[in-house]
């Protein structure tokens, strides 16, 4: 394989977790390259694509792709596009390393536009895929069934899930509920061939097993995930302060916590990585903006599985059968 492109310096805890999380992966055998300034302190012997600018957080991602072409993610995409990386991970400013995906990697053929799929937890069970996740703010009916197909396809070949059951998002599970972009979506995945359609399926049903792949817009995608995500640190953390406000009951949560962490494990982002942004000609992997060396470790693992289980290629396949 050939190696994981890694931004050296995306991210709030850049670069020293994004190295230690570099050195775990190389540690596993999976080959890595890092982006970064030639002088990146603490590289050591590990081998470096140079880059002499970085895009900040707050930066506008497609003025700063364009201006900025000697940027970490720019140069990052372009190794993927000229063979010298199998795939690009990033945990800095996400428009800026989807437009340098887009922009560098360029769309696969027929793909209308991309999406970003992010695995949402399932305690006990096998993570819901959510897409759109905040790629597009505004879509039309025709990209969510894309959005569908290529869901479908990551669902398949990262989680082994063999027909996938796709749902789509609305305020109701009855076929006429939602606004006309919902209810024209839905007439759509009916009749849509290759999509194991269940219907609507509500916020509720993100986090359970009735649902392997969710589609929606990008804005209410992302309004989901991140309200997700507070939710369950807010959880959390409500239950750490539970145990520790009185001393009788530390005895109680030292009993308790071989249990619970398990449970922490499997809704802690740093575990799943980052998500992944499908319809690109390219393993493009976006970790959360906070990852720790564990998250860019884990978000390095996915992308080799994914480039070795040729999910581009697949998605390609699977767009072309439906657009012809």
């Amino acid at each position: 394989m050939l190696p994981i492109a890694v931004d050296a310096l995306g991210g709030d805890r850049a670069p020293q977790e994004v190295l230690a999380g570099v050195r775990d992966a190389v540690a596993l055998g999976i080959p890595v390259v890092l982006v970064g300034p030639p002088d990146l302190e603490g590289r050591g012997d590990l081998p470096l694509i140079p880059a002499t600018e970085f895009i900040a957080m707050d930066d506008d991602p497609g003025k700063s792709v364009r201006t900025k072409k000697d940027s970490t993610l720019v140069r990052a995409a372009e190794a993927v596009r000229d063979g010298k990386a199998s795939a690009m991970i990033s945990a800095g400013n996400t428009g800026a390393t989807m437009a340098s995906a887009l922009l560098r990697m360029g769309r696969i053929k027929g793909v209308s536009r991309p999406a970003i799929a992010t695995p949402i937890p399932v305690p006990g069970g096998t993570p819901t895929v959510l897409l759109d996740a905040g790629a597009n703010a505004e879509v039309q009916a025709d990209w969510l069934v894309q959005f569908a197909q290529m869901g479908s396809v990551y669902a398949e070949y990262r989680y082994g899930i063999s027909s996938p059951r796709v749902g789509l998002l609305s305020i109701g599970e009855e076929p006429g509920k939602g606004d006309s972009l919902r209810k024209e979506a839905y007439e759509l995945l009916s009749v849509a061939p290759g999509i194991d359609f269940i219907g609507n399926v509500e916020g509720r049903d993100v986090m359970s097993d009735a649902v392997d792949v969710v589609v929606t817009d990008g804005f209410t995608g992302n309004v989901v995930l991140k309200t997700l995500e507070g939710g369950m640190k807010t959880l959390v953390r409500a239950l750490m302060d539970a145990f520790s406000s009185k001393p009788e009951y530390k005895e109680h949560a030292d009993v308790l916590l071989p249990a619970l962490l398990p449970l922490y494990e499997s809704v802690d982002p740093d575990t799943t990585g980052g998500a992944i942004l499908l319809g690109v000609d390219g393993v493009c992997i976006i970790s959360h903006g906070s990852s720790s060396a564990r998250a860019i470790v884990n978000g390095i693992k996915v992308a080799a599985d994914m480039v070795e289980r040729d999910i581009v290629g697949r998605i390609r396949a699977a767009i072309a059968t439906t657009s012809n």
